[in-house]
C-alpha cells in the first residue's frame, strides 16, 4: 500500500473525528472533562464503549492468536459478560451514590488518604503502561506502512501519533470522547464486517460455506476441560474474565468515567449490560476473521509470520486483496487504538488532577481549568516516551503482556475495593501501600514456581485473583478494633 495513501486515510478520520470532538467539546467545562457533566444518553455510551473495550491490541492480535489458542479467548469473554453483570448491580450504585467524580475517592472515604493514594498511584502506573503497549502497537504499523517507506524515524512517528490523540481530547475530555467513541465503534465493526465478507469472497465461500468453513476447522474449538494445567483450561480463564473485567472496567477510572457520564445509575446499568453483550459477538467475529485468515494464507501457500500479531496487518496490507482491504484494515486499527488511547489519555489527566493533586479540592474551576490543560500535556508526553521505551525492547507480541501487567497492577486496586465493599473492617490505612506493594513481589514469585510447587500448574490470567486474594488477605491482617 502507498504510505501516501495510508496517510491520506488518517488524515480524512481524523478531520471527521475533531469535528465531532470540536462540535461535542466547544461548552466543556471541568464536570463535561471529567464525566460528561452527567447528561449522555445511555445508548450512546453502550454503543461508545465497545469501541473503548475493543484496542488496536484486540484489532491485531486476537486474529492471529486461534492458531496457538483457538477460541479459547471467548471462555474468558464469557467471564467478561458476568463481570459487567456484577459491575452494573454493586459497583455502579455505589459510585452514583457517593457523587464520585474518581472512583479512588471511595478509598479515601472508607480507609483514609494512603490506601486512596495507593488506589490512584496503582491505576496511574497501570493505565500509562497499558495504553502505551496498545499505542505502541499502532505506532509499529504506522511506522511499516507510512513512515519507514518515506525515510522518517520512529520517533516522529511517535511524536504525530501522540499529538493527534491530544488534539482531540484537550477540549472536552469524556464529553466529546462519548461521541468520538460511537464514531470510531462504527468505523471498527464496519471494517471487520467488511474484511471477512471480502476474504470469504476471495475463498469463494457465501454466507453458509464460510460459517461451515469455520465451525469445521480445528481452530475453532471454544471449551478446554481436560487439563488443569493448560492455560486454555475452561476455569481458569473464565473465572479470570470476571475478575478481569470487574477489576479492568469497574474499578478503571478510564471505563468508569463514560459509565459515570449517564444521567442516573438506572441507565449506566442498561448501558453496561447493552455494551458487555456486543462486546462479546464483537470478538467471535475477529476470531472468525483469523480462522479464514489462516484458511487463505493455508490455501495460498504463503508461510505464516513467525509473530501471530503480523498475520493480519501482513496480510490486509500486502497486495493479496483488493486495496479496499487495506484501507478498510487501517481504518479499523486507527478506530481502535485512539479510541482506546484518548480515553487513556483523558482519564490519566481526570485521575492525576483530582487523586494525586487534588485539583477540584483546593482550587476554583479557572485555576483547576490551567492545572488540567497542564497535566494533559504532561500525560501525553510521559505516554510517547513510555512507547520509545517499548522499541527499545522490540517487541510486539502485547497481547499477553497487556492481561499479565493488569494481574500485578490491577490486583491491589481489586482487593482493596473488595475488602471494603464486603466487610466493616477498619485499617491501620498508613500500612496500605506497602500491603499493595508486597502483593505483586508474592505474586511474581508464585508464578515462577508454580510448576515446582504445584505440580506442573502454571497461573495464567487468574494471577489477577491471586494478588487481590493477597491484598485482601493483608489488610485483614491491617484490621484494627473500632
Amino acid at each position: 500500500m502507498s504510505p501516501f495513501l495510508v496517510l491520506s486515510t488518517i488524515i480524512c478520520y481524523f478531520i471527521v473525528l475533531f469535528a465531532i470532538s470540536y462540535i461535542a467539546g466547544r461548552k466543556a467545562d471541568n464536570q463535561g472533562f471529567f464525566v460528561g457533566n452527567r447528561k449522555s444518553p445511555w445508548y450512546v455510551v453502550a454503543f461508545a464503549m465497545i469501541g473503548s473495550s475493543i484496542s488496536g491490541v484486540t484489532f491485531i492480535s486476537v486474529p492471529g492468536m486461534v492458531a496457538v489458542s483457538n477460541f479459547s479467548y471467548l471462555q474468558m469473554v464469557l467471564g467478561f459478560v458476568i463481570g459487567q453483570l456484577i459491575i452494573a448491580f454493586l459497583l455502579i450504585p455505589l459510585f452514583y451514590k457517593m457523587n464520585l467524580v474518581s472512583i479512588y475517592e471511595y478509598l479515601e472515604t472508607r480507609f483514609g488518604v494512603s490506601s486512596y493514594k495507593t488506589g490512584a498511584w496503582f491505576f496511574f502506573i497501570s493505565k500509562m503502561l497499558g495504553a502505551s503497549v496498545r499505542l505502541f502497537l499502532v505506532c509499529v504499523v504506522l511506522q511499516l506502512l507510512v513512515f519507514q517507506p518515506l525515510h522518517l524515524p520512529f520517533i516522529l512517528n511517535v511524536v504525530f501519533t501522540v499529538s493527534l490523540v491530544w488534539l482531540y481530547t484537550f477540549r472536552g475530555g469524556v464529553k466529546s470522547l462519548i461521541w468520538t467513541d460511537s464514531l470510531k465503534t462504527f468505523c471498527l465493526v464496519a471494517s471487520v464486517l467488511l474484511c471477512i465478507y471480502y476474504i470469504a469472497s476471495e475463498l469463494n465461500l457465501n454466507f453458509n460455506g464460510m460459517m461451515r468453513t469455520i465451525v469445521d476447522n480445528v481452530y475453532s474449538k471454544m471449551f478446554f476441560f481436560d487439563d488443569v494445567n493448560d492455560k486454555r483450561y475452561f476455569f481458569k480463564q473464565f473465572l479470570a474474565g470476571i475478575f478481569t473485567m470487574i477489576a479492568m472496567t469497574g474499578l478503571d477510572q478510564d471505563m468508569m468515567q463514560r459509565n459515570l457520564s449517564c444521567k442516573n445509575f438506572k441507565d449506566s446499568q442498561k448501558n453496561m449490560i447493552t455494551s458487555g453483550i456486543f462486546q462479546f459477538f464483537i470478538i467471535l467475529m475477529f476470531l472468525m476473521l483469523g480462522v479464514l485468515l489462516y484458511v487463505f494464507t493455508a490455501k495460498s501457500g504463503i508461510n505464516n509470520p513467525i509473530k501471530s500479531d503480523e498475520l493480519f496487518p501482513m496480510i490486509a496490507t500486502h497486495g493479496y486483496f483488493p486495496q479496499i482491504v487495506g484501507l478498510l484494515f487501517v481504518l479499523g486499527l486507527v478506530s481502535a487504538a485512539y479510541s482506546a488511547a484518548g480515553s487513556a489519555l483523558t482519564a490519566l489527566t481526570t485521575s492525576f488532577t483530582v487523586d494525586i493533586l487534588g485539583g477540584t479540592k483546593k482550587k476554583g474551576e479557572v485555576e483547576t481549568v490551567k492545572v488540567r490543560k497542564l497535566v494533559h500535556i504532561a500525560m501525553s508526553v510521559l505516554m510517547g516516551l513510555v512507547i520509545l521505551a517499548f522499541n527499545l525492547l522490540n517487541n510486539t507480541s502485547v497481547i499477553d503482556a497487556v492481561y499479565i501487567l493488569a494481574s500485578y497492577t490491577y490486583g491491589p486496586i481489586l482487593g482493596m475495593f473488595a475488602f471494603g465493599v464486603f466487610t466493616k473492617k477498619q485499617v491501620h490505612d498508613k500500612y496500605v501501600p506497602i500491603v499493595a506493594i508486597l502483593s505483586p513481589v508474592l505474586c511474581f514469585i508464585l508464578q515462577k514456581n508454580s510448576e515446582a510447587w504445584f505440580n506442573g500448574y502454571v497461573f495464567s490470567y487468574e494471577l489477577l485473583i491471586m494478588n487481590a486474594l493477597f491484598t485482601f488477605t493483608g489488610l485483614l491482617l491491617l484490621g484494627k478494633k473500632k
